[in-house]
């Protein structure tokens, strides 16, 4: 399991504590269990320390955004917006069906199912799924 002590090796405690707001788009723990058998087990690994940091980034974006406030670039982008993660990838929000989906790089789709969870930092939007970065 990704504990504190290993988000703090890897920067992302510092990142979220700084004086900027930020959205997170939280995976549950269901969507952690859905991953390949041993993903999150490897993740710790040296080897993998480029993939463990972008990893969590990747689900960070700069700036307080509640659900309202991506309804405006969504409509804008004609019903898509891209939105540039701290990790430096793109994830894509498209709303409909009932709420809002994320597609990330890989094709992957998640959907917010908690959103909104006002933070000192920013807000947090629950997602049912984990997005993958290239």
């Amino acid at each position: 399991m990704l504990t504190k002590h290993k988000f703090a090796s890897i920067g992302l405690v510092d990142t979220l504590k700084s004086a900027c707001l930020f959205t997170v788009f939280a995976p549950t723990n269901n969507a952690f269990a859905a991953l390949p058998a041993g993903t999150v087990d490897t993740l710790p690994k040296p080897e993998n320390k480029p993939m463990l940091t972008g990893f969590p980034t990747y689900h960070v974006v700069a700036g307080k955004m509640e659900m309202a406030a991506l309804d405006k670039p969504i409509a804008a982008g004609g019903g898509k917006a891209t939105l540039k993660t701290v990790a430096g990838g793109n994830v894509v929000a498209t709303s409909g069906n009932g709420g809002l989906t994320l597609t990330d790089e890989k094709g992957g789709m998640s959907k917010v199912t908690i959103s909104d969870v006002y933070q000192s930092s920013g807000v947090i939007h629950v997602v049912d799924k984990v997005l993958l970065p290239k």
